[in-house]
C-alpha cells in the first residue's frame, strides 16, 4: 500500500510554498513562488492555488493544509489580523476562497502555529506532545502545543510572544505600535534597531548577526541584549505554560541561541530545570510540513471550508 501524500502551502509575506507531504512528515516535492503581496489577496490566492494545483495529481483526494502570516479566525478560517507585509489580507476567507479553486477541502491556520504543529510531528518536538514554539524572524512569534494539538486561543491568537513586556524595551516601539515589547528587542528589526542606534548603520537583523560572528562589538552587544532579554522571557514562559520543551526557530534563531540558552538556563525555575531549550530542526520546510499535518488530522486547531458555488476573494 502507497503511502498517502497531501500538500501543505505555506502563504507568507514574501514566498508562497506549496510541499508535498508524506504521512511520516517528509517533503516528497515542492512548488515556490514571490508572494505577489502588493497585488492583493486575490493575487495571493491565485498563486497559492496554482502552487498547489501543480502537486495535487500526486496527493491523495483528502483536504489541503495551509499556514498563512496573520491572525486565523479557528471557526472560519478567514484572517481576522494581518500586517503590512500583506496588505488586504485582513478579513480575507482563506479557506473558503482556496476551497473554491481547488476544489477540495482547505484547513487553515496561522503560519507560526502550522510550524509548531510541523515540529512537533516530524521536527525537534516529535517525542514531545506538549511543546513551546518561538520563531524569531523580522518579528516575533509563538505557537503552543498540547497533546499534539496546536492551542489556538478563543481568538486563534494564542502564543504572541512578541507583546510581553520587556525590561529595557520601555522607548522602543513594537511592530503593533506601542513601546516596550520583546518583539522590539528580540527579533530581527529589533536587531536592527538597536545597531543603528548604536553605530548610525542602517542594516536589517541578518547583518547585524553576520557582523557579530566576524567581532564587531557593537553587534555583539546588540546580540547579547537580545538573546539575554528572548531567554528570560522563555524561562517565565515555561513555568507559566509548563511545556515538555521549547523550540526556537525562525531566521535570527540560531544567533541569539548561546545568549537566550545562557539567560533560559539562568532564570528557569528548579521545578522546571529538565525542560530543554533547543533550535527547531524543519528550517523552511516547518509551515508546509505543519500545514499538511493540519490536512491529515481531523482535529488539530485548524478552521476547514469545503468547496462552495460561489467564487469568494
Amino acid at each position: 500500500m502507497s503511502t498517502p501524500t497531501v500538500v501543505g502551502l505555506d502563504i507568507g509575506g514574501t514566498k508562497t510554498v506549496a510541499a508535498l507531504v508524506g504521512a511520516d512528515g517528509s517533503v516528497r516535492d515542492r512548488r515556490r513562488a514571490p508572494t505577489p503581496a502588493r497585488g492583493g489577496p486575490r493575487a495571493v490566492l491565485d498563486t497559492a492555488a496554482r502552487l498547489a494545483a501543480e502537486l495535487l495529481p500526486a496527493a491523495g483526494d483528502g483536504p489541503v493544509g495551509v499556514g498563512t502570516a496573520g491572525t486565523v479566525d479557528p471557526a472560519t478560517g478567514t484572517i481576522r489580523y494581518a500586517t503590512d507585509s500583506l496588505p488586504g489580507w485582513a478579513g480575507t476567507p482563506v479557506a473558503d476562497a482556496l476551497a473554491d479553486r481547488l476544489g477540495r477541502p482547505v484547513r487553515v491556520a496561522n503560519d507560526v502555529h502550522a510550524a509548531a504543529l510541523g515540529e512537533s510531528w516530524a521536527g525537534a518536538g516529535r517525542r514531545d506532545a506538549d511543546l513551546l514554539l518561538v520563531a524569531v524572524g523580522t518579528g516575533l512569534g509563538g505557537a503552543l502545543v498540547r497533546d499534539g494539538h496546536v492551542d489556538t486561543g478563543a481568538r486563534g491568537a494564542a502564543g504572541a510572544v512578541a507583546h510581553l513586556p520587556a525590561p529595557g524595551a520601555e522607548r522602543l516601539r513594537c511592530g503593533c505600535g506601542r513601546y516596550g515589547h520583546l518583539e522590539a528587542v528580540a527579533s530581527g528589526s529589533g536587531l536592527a534597531a538597536a545597531y543603528a542606534a548604536a553605530t548610525g548603520a542602517h542594516v536589517d537583523g541578518r547583518a547585524v548577526a553576520q557582523r557579530a560572528e566576524a567581532g564587531d562589538p557593537a553587534a555583539e552587544t546588540v546580540l547579547a541584549r537580545a538573546g539575554t532579554a528572548l531567554g528570560r522571557a522563555l524561562a517565565g514562559l515555561v513555568a507559566l505554560l509548563d511545556p515538555a520543551v521549547v523550540l526556537l526557530a525562525g531566521g535570527a534563531a540560531e544567533a541569539l541561541l548561546p545568549a537566550a540558552a545562557a539567560a533560559y538556563a539562568a532564570e528557569l525555575p528548579p521545578a522546571w530545570a529538565d525542560v530543554p531549550l533547543r533550535a527547531a530542526a524543519l528550517g523552511g520546510d516547518a509551515v508546509a510540513v505543519g500545514a499538511a499535518r493540519l490536512a491529515l488530522d481531523p482535529y488539530d486547531g485548524g478552521a476547514a471550508a469545503s468547496p462552495r458555488r460561489e467564487r469568494p476573494t
